[in-house]
Formats: C-alpha cells, sequence, structure tokens
C-alpha cells in the first residue's frame, strides 16, 4: 500500500494545480494494485469546454505518468 501511495500522492497534488479541478481517491482504497479517482469542476458555462478539460487531464495522467495505466474513464456533466 506504501508504494501505491507514493504514486498517486503526486497525482492527486499535481492534478489541482494543472487543471483547477477538485481530486479524490473514491474507489479501491485498499486494493494495492488500483485506485479510482474522481475530478470535480464546477462551471456555469460551456458543457463542451467542461468536457474537453476533463478528457485533457485524463490523457495529461497518461502522458506525465506513464506507469500508470488509465483502464477507463467517464464524463458526467450536470
Amino acid at each position: 500500500m506504501k508504494e501505491k501511495r507514493s504514486r498517486i500522492k503526486p497525482l492527486l497534488a499535481r492534478l489541482p494545480k494543472e487543471f483547477n479541478l477538485a481530486v479524490a481517491e473514491v474507489g479501491h482504497q485498499d486494493d494495492w494494485g488500483a485506485a479510482e479517482i474522481a475530478l470535480v469542476s464546477v462551471s456555469g458555462g460551456d458543457s463542451g469546454k467542461m468536457h474537453g478539460l476533463l478528457e485533457h487531464a485524463a490523457e495529461w495522467i497518461e502522458t506525465h505518468f506513464p506507469d500508470v495505466e488509465v483502464a477507463g474513464s467517464q464524463i458526467e456533466i450536470l
């Protein structure tokens, strides 16, 4: 679990700085081989722009954390 935290913690710290998003590990906390991370933002404007921002954040994770596999993503605009 210590190794997992050492990889997740920097990711959770950098995402808000790069994208002005709130982030949290929301699932698989006790699973050393997986993590579920939620990215959240609030906007009163263009939902298309928000969708693009969240897609870009997922791509950024794959680029800047190559040892982290993004197994899937789901974007929900409310």
